[in-house]
């Protein structure tokens, strides 16, 4: 295990007998493109911020960013106090980054209200290809730097292009690619267009890489199998804008939460000592202030 303290950038929790929280990726009929029929291992259980940390007492883990989880829920500000009550609590988790559709007319007030609550840092939108550049979109998403959030995009390269085009014309939102660019297959061919991809999305300066769920795609991954998607991150952003996260407790379904934290830790060990504080703990604090 590292010896560093250890910032988890993205984590989920869920509660499927909570009254006003739906999940519906875990109802019987959700589906998810990256987990297939692994997701039937998730669905009917529960993972709340206690067992998050029970689970990861051994890690050296400091501080958490939860993201949304509870897709499709009447009100997104529902679980945005689930968690701050959570925090308040236990101290997990330390920034939330909620769910809202920024095309939504109404979203000004519901960016208001999530930010009723202490931990409230950020938005999960999950809009991609030509919805990036709709003007209902960005409408919304210029209403982020205004109350200091950052934007959070699960993006794959062929839509790296447009949501640069985006962080260049909102520079003053901080705009999170999740999970090192949503690379959906694993070999040669799709590694160089995902690197150029990469490149292109690198242009805004305000775009900081979360290397995190590699997993969903690498069922049976190996410190070998994602060495280059995780050094490449590292490559093209530097060490100064690159956050890592585990997105526990999906991963969990193809490692053990010690595990990936030493493939982590050993992937960044030819780095210095700031720089590996930097992208373990230290860029995640200052993003999300925590």
């Amino acid at each position: 295990m590292t010896g560093l303290e250890f910032v988890d950038a993205h984590v989920h929790f869920w509660d499927l007998d909570h009254p006003d929280l739906h999940y519906s990726w875990l109802m019987p009929d959700g589906e998810d493109v990256h987990l297939g029929d692994r997701l039937e291992e998730l669905k009917g259980s529960r993972y709340v911020v206690d067992d998050y940390i029970a689970e990861t007492r051994a890690a050296n883990v400091v501080k958490a960013i939860h993201l949304n989880a509870a897709i499709g829920s009447g009100d997104t500000v529902d679980e945005t106090r689930w968690l701050q009550e959570a925090a308040d609590r236990t101290g997990f988790p330390h920034a939330i980054v909620a769910g809202s559709n920024l095309k939504d007319p109404e979203v000004g007030r519901e960016l208001e209200r999530h930010c009723r609550f202490a931990n409230m840092r950020g938005i999960r939108d999950f809009s991609d290809g030509d919805d990036l550049v709709h003007p209902d979109f960005h409408r919304g998403y210029g209403l982020l730097a205004r109350l200091n959030l950052v934007a959070s995009l699960s993006v794959s390269w062929p839509d790296m292009i447009r949501t640069r085009d985006l962080a260049l014309k909102f520079p003053e939102t901080p705009l999170v690619l999740d999970h090192c660019g949503e690379p959906m297959a694993r070999d040669d061919a799709y590694f160089v267009d995902w690197r150029k991809g990469m490149t292109a999305i690198a242009e805004a300066k305000n775009v900081v890489c979360k290397i995190s769920g590699l997993g969903m795609r690498d069922h049976d991954w190996t410190v070998v199998s994602i060495r280059r998607w995780v050094l490449t991150c590292i490559d093209i952003f530097g060490p100064a804008r690159c956050i890592f996260g585990t997105n526990w407790p999906v991963d969990r379904l193809f490692s053990t939460y010690d595990a990936l934290i030493d493939a982590y830790t050993g992937l960044v060990a030819d780095f210095s000592e700031t720089e590996q504080r930097a992208m373990f703990a230290r860029n995640a604090e200052a993003l999300y202030r925590i």
